[in-house]
This record gives structure tokens, sequence and C-alpha cells, in this order.
């Protein structure tokens, strides 16, 4: 009974009982990030195979192989291309989109649950969906274009056009995540601001230009920052839509370790070495973005 009370008076000031209550999700975040991101260093210096039954150290030679590796190398390129292509669409399209979804009526309500929609839903099945909306032979897509007389494209084993597409797709499916976060963000703004700009003959576009981007440029780096880290890290679309082809040109980085890992004879050690070279990319880009939103708000 006393230890009972003793306990209760020590967790009764607030300083303290916050630890108790965020002890679960320490707990989750050593169990299921921390270790495995120190494993994964482990195992990059190291000779492993993918049943970790020999495991030999080997230095620095996994990451001299992965700088001499053409198709990481490659992987590289692709992961930085669909980047460039996909977050600054998202982040300027999600910007002006939000803008127009701002009032709390039933129809930006209905277009804001519409957008959402693709968020919740499954990348397998997104990437099922769009593979048969898409196919050469039997997509609707491909289908209408043949009507309008461009011919059967082949959108999805094009080394052309598929990474256009899977760009496109990654864009569709999280949209909507960047849009509510732009609405919820100009619905901050105070509302004189808006009045004094009217006040002085601003239109709509004069308002979305000169008061919300102003309002909003914190949010701004911070949806560039969470999109760019998330589209460095792309692997289900192009898992699911292409599996890295036509011939490599959509196999991204982590579409590539995890081939290396699971596929290709069961590399640990040299997978590991590529994922911690990119998260290392991730780290510095994602420390820069912080930063600029920081004195941005």
């Amino acid at each position: 009974m006393m230890q009972r009370k003793s306990m209760l008076s020590y967790l009764n000031k607030p300083s303290r009982s916050a630890y108790f209550f965020v002890a679960p999700s320490i707990l989750l975040l050593l169990v299921f990030n921390i270790t495995p991101l120190l494993a994964s260093f482990g195992l990059s210096v190291s000779d492993a195979s993918i049943t970790l039954n020999q495991i030999s150290f080997v230095g620095l030679d996994n990451f001299t192989r992965a700088f001499s590796d053409a198709r990481f190398l490659n992987s590289l390129r692709v992961t930085l291309v669909f980047s460039l292509l996909e977050v600054p669409l998202q982040a300027f399209g999600a910007m002006v989109i939000g803008a127009l979804m701002v009032k709390n009526n039933l129809w930006n309500k209905a277009l804001r649950a519409v957008f959402f929609l693709p968020v919740i839903c499954s990348a397998t099945v997104i990437g099922i969906m769009w593979r048969m909306i898409l196919h050469s032979n039997v997509g609707i897509i491909t289908y209408a274009f043949s009507l309008l007389g461009f011919g059967k494209i082949n959108f999805m084993n094009s080394a052309q056009t598929t990474i256009f597409v899977v760009s496109f797709l990654s864009i569709w499916r999280s949209f909507g995540i960047s849009a509510i976060i732009y609405v919820t963000a100009a619905q901050q703004v105070s509302p004189s601001l808006y009045e004094a700009a009217e006040l002085d003959g601003a239109g709509a576009v004069r308002q979305f230009f000169h008061v919300t981007v102003p309002s909003i440029r914190s949010t701004f780096w911070f949806v560039l920052m969470t999109r760019f880290a998330g589209s460095l890290q792309i692997f289900d679309i192009i898992y699911v839509t292409t599996g890295g082809g036509p011939n490599f040109t959509t196999e991204s980085t982590v579409t590539y370790v995890y081939s290396r890992a699971f596929s290709s004879g069961g590399d640990m050690g040299y997978a590991s070495a590529m994922s911690m070279v990119l998260f290392v990319f991730i780290m510095l880009v994602t420390i820069l973005m912080y930063r600029r939103m920081i004195r941005e708000g």
C-alpha cells in the first residue's frame, strides 16, 4: 500500500507523469526504428547472407562496391528524377487546390473526402487498378487514346514514358494528404488580412499570392520536406506496377535494395550498405529543409 502511494505521489507531477504516457511510444520507436537502424549499420560493414548464419567483417568494402555498381548508381538517378517530377508538382499543386477548398461548405467537404480517398487505399490495390486502366490491350485509357488516333500506347512498359506514369500514380495517391495539410494551414490565416486586402482592391488571385502564400510558407516547407523524404523511399507503387522495369528505367534505390536483399542471393550486407547511403542522403536533405521551415515559421 505504501509503495502504491509512493508511486502515485511520484507520478503526480506533470513533468514525471508525461514520461509514463510517452513510454509506450518510446519503446515502439526503439524496437521498430532505432534497433533496425543500428542493425542495418552493423550489417553494412559485414558480409552477411539473408539467413545471417555467417557474418564476417569487411569494413567499407560494401560502400566501395556500391559506388562502382552501375545498377545502384542508376537507381539513385531514377530516384532523383522521380523526386524532381513528383515533389514540386504535388507541393505547388496541392497548395492551389487546398486554397480552393478552404471554406467549410458541403461542396468543399465532399471534395476533401474525394481527394483523401486514395491516401487510405492500399498501394497494392492502387497499383493493380492502374495497371488494368493503362493496360496496352484492355486498358480503358489506352482504348480512349486509340480512338483518338494515337494507337495503342504501352504506358507501363515504355522506357520513355513509364517514369512519368509512376510519378503520376504517386502524386495521385498522396495528393490528398498534402492538400488537407494546406487547407488546415490556410484556415489558420486571420480573416482580417483578407478583409484588408479586399478593401485595397485585391481579387482572389492577388489575395492568394500576397496573403495566403506568405502566411503558410512554413507549411509549404513542411510538405516539401516530408514529400521529398517520402519520394526518395518510393517502393510500393513501383514494385506493384513495373517492378523496376522496363530495363531498370523505373528501378528506385529501395527497389534495388529489396532485390539484392531478398531476390538476388540474399546479400544482406551489401543491401544494408546501400540503405545506409540512402539514409544519409535523406537525413541531410531533411535537416536542410527542416532548418528552412523553422526560419519561415
